[in-house]
């Protein structure tokens, strides 16, 4: 895969030298610095490989600081709010955009993006260009990749065991619990493998569950809190229930899985070890890697399971669908895919001195423009999954890659039905939303995992912490945030 991308680099960097591939010219970035943070490993990946490639295109020198995941949020917050601005630009989670907006932080990129034929604006999905680039009407980020978590299977496994993959959460675990432990190619299977690692990215998981259950009538209904006075939607019979699963399903996984992160359970999948996972789209293409996937062409894609019961908002208690309070199930089943983290982007540092800011903004073009893009998210470790609308059919670049029509259909189908969905989930966008998911979110449901704290105490912890941050940032300030976010009346 690797050298795959370096023949192809070779090839855009003649084609961007006879001015074709980048809003910059040879040599207009000579003795230009451009310091970059975001996440260790995957994302570091792809933006270390192409620097050298864009260094010689137009003289800048990209800088890539590394952090973990944990420390993402804080270290960049810190560096612009210090005014230490050591940091020139920075990859990293959409939802966090409000508080660096916030904050004057963050440089508008509208007017270059106006101007620039390059990224091809036009051609991202128009959930990742218009909602996860952009604040309050005004353009901030270069987005990257495209994320929303879908459920993985094996469908070798399921086949054998005559199955189906599961559409609702009760399925996935009776499924987990009938395949864990059977022999397949000479080697036990784990029935379940998710991330459940505590300050890392495991925290999102709940919300798939919850929100199948808790928004069901469309995208602006939302699932955090309720709009009509921001109450945490937690004390109810939907959260308990995404509890149960979370904390049901490690029954059927690794007997270290409250240990591992995506970067533990992705291998273990590919590696043949799991008969379900369930993970942002990175998957689908680590499965295709002859260097390390012994499942190539044995794994499927879906959209995420979903609920038979939603919850009435009123009374806290599950109810069985109807076509009132589930318009838009399918075969009775109420599904909303979470478009968790929102796809790794690109913003500026408004404080950069403006060459670097023009140099910034070069390189995020560069890496964004379809030629690049186009390899990158057929790369597993880089990171980076479809996000233009071109990048969702089946074309040269997958085949390139080796992803079978049929691997394809089933992975690019399950994008397209979780992007193309009316009751998408949206990620919390609103003040301080790390400390609400990253922090209170997380602590308490890796202390139920770990059995710390009982079912009730999780509940406890998260709806009074919510409270707790609504109280101290202003209530009626968060809720018309929230609300502006899901576009709800």
């Amino acid at each position: 895969m690797a050298s795959k991308g370096g023949v192809v680099g070779a090839a855009l960097m003649a084609a961007a030298l006879a001015g074709a591939a980048l809003p910059a010219k040879a040599g207009e970035f000579d003795g230009v610095t451009v310091n970059i943070m975001t996440q260790t490993g995957a994302i570091q990946e792809p933006l270390q490989r192409r620097a050298p490639e864009f260094e010689k295109l137009t003289g800048a020198k990209i800088n890539v600081i590394a952090v973990p995941f944990s420390d993402l949020y804080q270290k960049v917050l810190t560096d612009w709010a210090s005014g230490t601005n050591s940091v020139d630009a920075a990859v990293f989670a959409p939802q966090w955009m409000v508080d660096y907006v916030a904050g004057g932080y963050l440089e508008d990129i509208g007017g270059r993006v106006a101007k620039d034929k390059a990224i091809a604006w036009d051609d991202i999905a128009p959930f990742f260009r218009d909602f996860s680039s952009s604040y309050g009407g005004k353009t901030y980020l270069v987005p990257f990749d495209g994320d929303f978590h879908m459920l993985y299977y094996r469908t070798d496994i399921f086949d054998k065991a005559g199955l189906k993959p599961p559409t609702t959460w009760d399925e996935y675990l009776e499924a987990a619990k009938k395949l864990n432990g059977m022999e397949v190619d000479g080697q036990k299977v784990y029935g379940s493998c998710i991330a459940k690692k505590r300050n890392a990215q495991s925290y999102w998981f709940v919300t798939d569950v919850v929100g199948s259950m808790t928004q069901s009538k469309g995208t602006s209904q939302g699932t955090f809190f309720n709009t009509k006075d921001m109450t945490p939607l937690v004390d109810n019979e939907a959260f308990r229930k995404a509890l149960t699963f979370l904390k049901e399903s490690g029954k059927y996984g690794p007997p270290d899985e409250l240990n591992m992160d995506v970067s533990d359970t992705r291998p273990l999948f590919t590696s043949g070890k799991c008969a379900l996972n369930l993970d942002w789209g990175d998957v689908g293409v680590l499965a295709i890697d002859p260097a390390t996937s012994k499942v190539i062409d044995k794994t499927g894609a879906t959209i995420m399971p979903g609920a038979k019961q939603v919850l009435n908002w009123d009374t806290g208690k599950l109810e069985a669908c109807s076509k009132e309070t589930c318009p838009n199930a399918i075969d009775g089943v109420n599904h909303a895919p979470y478009a968790a983290f929102g796809g790794w982007s690109g913003g500026i540092n408004v404080k950069a001195k403006d060459k670097v800011k023009d140099a910034a903004y070069a390189f995020f073009s560069y890496m964004s423009a379809p030629a690049q893009s186009n390899v990158d998210v057929t790369i597993g470790k880089t990171g980076f999954n479809a996000y233009r609308t071109s990048q969702l059919s089946y074309n040269d670049g997958w085949k390139k890659a080796g992803m079978s029509e049929k691997a394809a259909a089933s992975y690019l189908g399950a994008i397209k039905d979780s992007l193309n969905s009316p009751n998408m989930i949206l990620d919390l966008r609103i003040p301080q939303n790390q400390k609400y998911q990253q922090v209170v979110l997380d602590e308490a449901i890796a202390r139920f995992l770990a059995g710390e704290i009982d079912e009730e105490a999780t509940v406890k912890a998260v709806a009074d912490g919510w409270k707790d941050l609504n109280d101290q940032i202003g209530t009626e300030d968060q809720l018309k945030f929230y609300k502006n976010t899901l576009g709800a009346k």
